[in-house]
């Protein structure tokens, strides 16, 4: 499993047998166990693996911050030679933030927002090295944003964090963490809530720095598409243990535990069919670390498991699949598989044809008024500007269909959710839903039958479940609002009947949300707006903080229910890889105007609007057999408050064309069956655009 000794290097890190544990009023709780993981110079390793495996944990051993209650009980992790358990504080202090540095997944987390940004950055250097001045701080903490493509470094290092984008911040964030030139990078989930286009270029940023300055990386994530473009190794964890590991071309294409089949066969690649080959979530749950079964800790969630073989008091050790590249495996079984004909069976489901229009939005516009004051409306004479969050959206939905509405965060997406839920009403345009103009129909005039046939599923369940009701409470309390149930016994009856329908427990009615874990509590979110039996339920980023496996089984739980109920679905989401897999049609936005829609094969091939193919090109799909284009939009979505004259996204095309781009906002343009292109490229051009995505014959590896 240790390839180190064949390069001739020493190890940047050297972990062997690490056992972590946290110290509780309830006992010792195991967190890792049996971690083994080399890093040579210049490597960059992935670690993945669901939710509560141990991932950060790790991250966390080797910055050496456990907390007051953790601690490492077993094994060693060896920097440069050293062993860092036998380290004095001081000298870890001196090694954090100069020769190890970590890149958080949330950029506040690290940003001090009553600092300037300058000074933050000017700490690393004035703190790890004696001789350097304020003035050299300055200098060096100014070259480095350059570095890492902010614009205009000088107006960013005086600053606040708060006046600055998330994009930003998170590059501001890599600036730091690379000023001292570290040896080794850790980086937890550093792009998870970022745009895919924002992504993109922080990805690219890392590869780049990286490739520089001869850093070694430890990147931590859930998303394999971005293990793949960044990591030359990946290690795969389960449940505390690290269950495979080798090259990304051996694990991605000859991987050899189940699990990291499980993991594969739940994300949704470009060659996914929702109806033909749906995607196959890995059954059970995550097991408690007080409750890891004997032996092999994924056995109880395995279609391979064999009693006497699997279960075996003494565990399962390290097994070589390679020994040459390192590729190893722990499991009992991995040779007796016939991985090439293993797939797990799972009925195709019966194509939905759409039905009638249910949903007409004709040319809505929402503003949003801001009062001007001082130099500006003094100058200018206007006491007020306008916030144009949706320009003149038009699109349909129809029975039975998913629409998704794609686009960058601050696009108008959530204001459209808002406006339609009647949070918000419209500036122009209208709504016609049921044979009623809901546009201008505030929540509070509108019947419980509208309300209750218009419902949300939001992106994080925490906001919106209550901490003190039990969740048969809260859906309880939906099914007596709309008059689906009268009575106790009614109540409890169709409470039974949707956690069926949402695959849980009939128990968890007597639960609290704080006992359930993130794709149970989900779960329950989508339960509650299904309760009244709704003809239209808008989902808000329904998935994007779950793992895929629990995002692999949400998905199909939406498209279960929307078959059984005759549901139309809008789907809001920045993920283009599970828009592709879930949707029928999608609408693509920018700047608060749709750029592009279509049908999901259309939007997805030739002809494109440049927005879209740049959006296709920023999604990380995890599939050794894909060619992708590479196009990075620079610069950030221009004010709502003072938008581009002519078309929106003139000021980030790469196929800008000069003064018409600036000066007149584009017609759409149909290229057939009603796929519309807001462009001023000829449709002639736009069809000679090569794919985004291209699927190519995978290699055959020994």
């Amino acid at each position: 499993m240790n390839n180190s000794e064949n390069t001739g290097q020493e190890p940047i890190l050297d972990i062997e047998g690490l056992c972590i544990s946290y110290f509780t009023r309830a006992g010792e709780i195991p967190a890792v166990v049996d971690f083994n993981l080399t890093l040579k110079p210049g490597e960059s390793i992935g670690i993945v693996g669901e939710s509560g495996c141990g991932k950060s944990t790790v991250a966390m051993a080797i910055m050496q911050y456990m907390g007051s209650n953790g601690g490492i009980v077993g094994g060693s992790i060896k920097f440069k030679g050293r062993d860092m358990n036998e380290m004095s504080q001081e000298e870890l202090r001196q090694l954090r933030g100069s020769d190890i540095a970590m890149i958080y997944q949330e950029p506040m987390a690290a940003l001090n927002p009553s600092m300037t940004i300058g000074e933050q950055l000017m700490e690393v250097p004035l703190y790890h090295e004696t001789n350097c001045t304020r003035e050299e701080a300055f200098r060096r903490s100014a070259e480095m944003l350059e570095k890492v493509k902010l614009p205009d470094a000088s107006r960013v290092m005086n600053a606040y964090p708060h006046q600055i984008s998330g994009g930003q911040q998170q590059r501001v964030v890599i600036a730091m963490a690379l000023l001292s030139n570290p040896s080794l990078l850790l980086l937890d989930e550093p792009t998870t809530a970022l745009d895919v286009t924002v992504e993109a270029g922080i990805v690219k940023l890392i590869k780049e720095i990286s490739e520089e300055f001869g850093t070694s990386m430890i990147y931590i994530s859930h998303n394999m598409g971005l293990i793949l473009e960044t990591c030359d190794r990946v290690c795969v964890m389960y449940s505390g243990q690290a269950v495979e590991i080798g090259t990304v071309n051996e694990v991605f294409d000859i991987m050899r535990h189940p699990y990291t089949r499980g993991l594969f066969n739940s994300i949704p690649l470009p060659t996914a069919d929702k109806n033909a080959s749906p995607l196959i979530p890995i059954r059970g749950q995550l097991p408690l670390p007080h409750q890891r079964p004997q032996g092999c800790y994924f056995g109880p969630r395995c279609d391979h498991f064999k009693s006497g073989q699997c279960d075996v008091m003494a565990g399962i050790p390290w097994d070589t699949v390679d020994d040459q590249s390192g590729h190893a495996v722990r499991c009992a079984r991995w040779q007796e598989i016939d991985w090439a004909h293993y797939n797990p069976e799972i009925p195709p489901q019966d194509e939905v044809e759409p039905g009638e229009v249910v949903l007409s939005v004709n040319d809505l516009q929402k503003y949003y008024e801001v009062k001007s004051s001082g130099l500006w409306a003094m100058l200018t004479g206007k006491k007020s500007r306008w916030v144009k969050a949706n320009e003149t959206l038009t699109f349909n939905a129809r029975k039975r269909e998913t629409v998704a509405i794609v686009g960058e965060s601050g696009c108008g997406k959530s204001t459209f959710a808002k406006v339609l839920m009647g949070l918000e009403q419209a500036t122009g345009g209208d709504i016609s839903y049921g044979n009623v103009d809901i546009a201008n129909l505030p929540v509070q005039k509108r019947s419980p039958q509208q309300i209750g046939s218009l419902q949300m599923v939001f992106q994080n369940p925490n906001d919106t479940l209550n901490p003190s009701h039990t969740v048969g409470g809260q859906i309880g309390r939906v099914l007596r609002k709309f008059g689906v149930a009268k009575n106790a016994q009614e109540v409890k009856q169709k409470v039974d009947e949707l956690l069926d329908m949402v695959k849980l427990p009939r128990d968890f009615a007597h639960r609290r949300p704080r006992q359930l874990s993130g794709g149970q509590k989900q779960r329950i979110g989508i339960a509650r707006a299904f309760a009244g039996n709704p003809p239209l339920v808008i989902a808000d980023e329904p998935v994007s903080a779950l793992d895929v496996s629990v995002q692999a089984a949400v998905t199909g739980l939406l498209m279960d229910i929307q078959r059984e109920h005759d549901t139309t679905l809008l789907f809001i989401s920045h993920d283009l890889s599970v828009v592709r897999y879930l949707s029928d049609r999608v609408v693509v936005m920018y700047l608060g105007q749709i750029m592009e829609q279509g049908t999901v094969e259309e939007v997805y091939a030739p002809p494109y609007h440049p927005y879209t193919e740049a959006l296709l090109s920023a999604v990380p799909i995890a599939d050794t057999s894909i060619d992708k284009k590479e196009i990075v939009l620079e610069g950030n979505i221009p004010s709502p408050l003072n938008p581009p004259k002519g078309c929106p996204f003139s000021t980030r095309c790469p196929r800008y064309l000069g003064e018409k781009c600036d000066s007149a906002m584009p017609k759409a343009q149909d290229a057939g069956n009603g796929h519309m292109i807001a462009c001023h490229i000829p449709m002639e051009q736009l069809r000679e655009v090569e794919p985004v995505i291209v699927v190519k014959p995978k290699k055959e590896v020994a």
